[in-house]
């Protein structure tokens, strides 16, 4: 596989036609990650509508994630079996598929049903997209193209709520789909055109004991983590078990990995330093936002008694300077390296973070805009230059196995970060209330609401302190496997 990937990849640049196919990654990328959180924002109109209760909704979520932290994996095997182009088009017929039986949708079952296909689509492209960008992009060119790829990654989950708001104001939820699916057809159209195979299939020989155990492994520990989330506890007997489970699956996945000759994930990639330490800060990363994603919305509707809309709008300037900013942190990475982003940039979350721990009822809404702004740009520092220097270290017949790890290790982070902040969040309610409160005022469980948010935003803080600690040790990498000569 190393010659045949090596072989495409030293090619020169004006081989492929990188504009339309980055075009045709970042409009498909776009709409995919849109619908992840558009839903979110309609969460109380679907419990409305099918009757069901909340954890049932959840499962919406839930189960997007778990699809992603099972096929992801898989990945980088796949990438290994088909072309580019193929994979493209697949991709985006689950995803269309997806959006089209969600906006038909006349059960709460048929719903469930897009949202595992949809997620199917967005399992085969979010890695099929890096791996293509690593084959086709020179390394000196690579933190730029990356940052474009981090405005769509960070950009359209940021602006999902505030876009399903407004629709949510004069229209139903079918609505969020009717309006994504004619972007995903344009996708496609432009991809069938525009796509060009950067890589030659290897096909290894595949290993169903390993699919099986990374199915058991990683499925186990999101759904565990995820029903922790959902406000199940820690101690209930089906999170306990998931998560043992995955633990367990994953140990004897990693052994038989090193095992064998052609492994399903090549586990090779932690040899490389900065690999690993871009993938911590990756991880530390995904961690604080996707907790802090979860904990804003909550405190500005319950503490600060925002509509679904008000709150989305609030947190929108955030999300549009973060996606302005991944472009030009890329740049920046391509001239002077990470190290001079990256710790400055976690200095930014942790300053960012410390403000929103001193939220109460009285906070501005102006303090929340401009602490998450700085979140923002904190994480846009972060982000996009981490992950491309580690990737950058790979040779290129680990492309696949890097990118697949990323993408699979971001996922389970996602689901703990969320988890951990929620449960956090409740254990700091109760005490609160069991800790002499005065019950007989009105506002009580509002500041028990807030004690629970502040308490959650403390975990999300040390996080990002270890995160600074291993911003530390990253060093700019110097390419020297044969990419580096396109």
């Amino acid at each position: 596989m190393s010659h045949s990937q090596s072989n495409t990849s030293t090619q020169s640049e004006g081989t492929f036609k990188v504009f339309p196919i980055l075009t045709s990654f970042l409009i498909a990328g776009f709409i995919g990650l849109f619908s992840e959180t558009a839903l979110n924002m309609a969460l109380s109109n679907l419990i409305q509508d099918f009757g069901i209760h909340e954890t049932t909704a959840q499962w919406l979520t839930t189960g997007y994630l778990l699809t992603l932290g099972i096929l992801v994996p898989v990945s980088g095997l796949i990438l290994q079996w088909f072309t580019t182009r193929q994979l493209f088009v697949v991709s985006l017929v689950f995803s269309i598929i997806g959006t089209f039986i969600a906006a038909i949708a006349p059960s709460f079952g048929f719903l469930m049903v897009a949202r595992v296909v949809q997620a199917m689509g967005t399992a085969l492209m979010l890695p099929l997209m890096f791996n293509t960008i690593l084959l086709i992009v020179p390394p000196h060119k690579r933190g730029k193209i990356m940052g474009l790829m981090g405005l769509v990654i960070m950009f359209a989950p940021a602006v999902g709520p505030t876009l399903s708001g407004l629709i949510l104001e004069s229209l139903t939820w079918h609505w969020i789909f009717w309006i994504s699916l004619p972007f995903l057809l344009v996708a496609l159209v432009f991809g069938i055109f525009f796509m060009q195979n950067v890589s030659t299939p290897t096909r290894p020989k595949i290993d169903i004991l390993s699919i099986i155990l990374s199915t058991i492994g990683f499925g186990g520990v999101v759904y565990g983590f995820s029903s922790a989330g959902e406000g199940g506890g820690w101690s209930e007997p089906v999170v306990i078990i998931s998560i043992a489970a995955g633990v367990i699956g994953l140990i004897i996945f990693c052994l038989r990995q090193r095992t064998m000759a052609q492994p399903m994930l090549n586990l090779k990639t932690f040899k490389y330093p900065m690999f690993v330490v871009g993938l911590l800060l990756v991880l530390i990363c995904m961690m604080v936002i996707l907790s802090s994603m979860i904990l804003l919305p909550l405190y500005l509707q319950t503490s600060l008694a925002m509509t679904t809309f008000a709150a989305g709008l609030l947190l929108l300037p955030g999300g549009i300077i973060n996606g302005l900013l991944s472009p030009i942190m890329g740049s920046l990475f391509d001239r002077f390296g990470p190290k001079w982003l990256v710790i400055p940039g976690l200095a930014l979350v942790i300053a960012s973070l410390a403000g929103f721990y001193t939220v109460d009822l009285d906070t501005s809404s102006y303090f929340i805009v401009g602490m998450h702004i700085l979140l923002m740009i904190g994480v846009s520092m972060i982000m996009m230059p981490a992950q491309t220097n580690g990737l950058n270290q790979l040779p290129p017949e680990l492309y696949p196995d890097g990118t697949a790890i990323m993408n699979t290790l971001q996922q389970v982070a996602g689901a703990i970060g969320t988890a951990v902040a929620i449960s956090i969040l409740s254990s700091g309610v109760k005490s609160y209330m069991e800790g002499g409160a005065d019950l007989s005022n009105p506002l009580t469980p509002l500041l028990a609401f807030t004690s629970g948010v502040q308490n959650a935003f403390l975990f999300a803080i040390i996080a990002a302190v270890v995160g600074f600690i291993v911003g530390l040790f990253v060093k700019r990498v110097k390419v020297d496997h044969p990419m580096s000569s396109s």
